[in-house]
């Protein structure tokens, strides 16, 4: 796998971890029973601490990566363009 590949993959699981990890623990406005100011939706998050998402999905990311780094180097998948055994 080349630096470039081990990027790109890194950045295709983060996205997919940060979007698994939205949802967990949001609580909406109305939900938290929170006035709305004017202008802002009812289902709007109160409080949805991105920061700590992204971290989760960070350290996810790095778990897969290095499933998928290792299941690369032990051939399990052909990336190099030659066929599978």
């Amino acid at each position: 796998m080349t630096f470039i590949m081990g990027v790109a993959i890194y950045i295709i699981l983060w996205w997919i971890a940060f979007f698994m990890t939205l949802p967990i623990g949001a609580r909406s406005l109305h939900e938290s029973g929170e006035e709305t100011p004017p202008g802002v939706e009812r289902a709007a998050p109160a409080r949805p601490r991105l920061w700590l998402k992204a971290l989760w999905a960070a350290g996810l990311a790095a778990v897969l990566w290095l499933g998928v780094f290792l299941a690369i180097t032990a051939d399990l998948f052909a990336v190099r363009g030659d066929p599978a055994p």
